[in-house]
């Protein structure tokens, strides 16, 4: 016999089970009642001297930031920060980085999320991991490689902020700007 779930906006979805006598569950998340799917932003080119992604829903559990071919105009590293909707937060992380290859480096930062770059030739192109471990704290994990050398690029860290996430950045330790490459988000319940 066949379900048919209504949408607000008019339409609707029909299930339809196996032909077999016995009856089949189907279990919705208890927290609010929806399933909430992953959502991908739009990808944006990396320029100036920050990345935001605003707007980020109050259910999002975990965020993964995508990048391909991002580069700063010097020697500045990465840095990732979150915030509530008021803005970001740019104190009380725990934060390390480091990166190996042909050349070696590690780097610590209570500033933002930390990811090494180690040079102005790098292009770095990656993923990064934010999961909510519980209330407004949120861990951090990334990796990337940097395009055409040997270079890896690890880091991880935590953080709790004032209220729930709405906002994540990437920007960048010092003055140097963004000159090349492309970011995006997805985030998912």
């Amino acid at each position: 016999m066949p379900i048919k779930l209504n949408t607000a906006s008019g339409g609707g979805v029909i299930l339809t089970g196996a032909n077999t006598a016995s009856d089949k569950t189907i279990t919705v998340p208890a927290a609010d009642g929806t399933m909430q799917l992953i959502q991908q932003a739009t990808a944006v080119s990396a320029s100036g001297t920050s990345v935001d992604f605003t707007g980020i829903p109050s259910w999002a559990k975990r965020i993964t930031v995508m990048f391909s071919g991002v580069s700063l105009s010097g020697t500045d590293n990465f840095l990732i920060r979150i915030g509530p909707s008021g803005g970001v937060e740019t104190s009380s992380y725990s934060s390390s980085s480091i990166y190996g290859g042909s050349a070696t480096g590690s780097g610590s930062s209570s500033s933002g999320f930390l990811l090494i770059d180690g040079s102005a030739a790098n292009v770095i192109s990656g993923i990064i991991t934010l999961v909510n471990l519980t209330g407004n704290t949120w861990v951090y994990n990334g990796m990337g490689s940097s395009d055409g050398s040997t270079v890896i690029v690890y880091g991880t860290g935590v953080k709790t902020i004032a209220s729930t996430l709405s906002v994540v950045s990437i920007t960048r330790t010092g003055t140097n700007t963004f000159d090349a490459g492309t970011i995006n988000i997805m985030y998912e319940g």
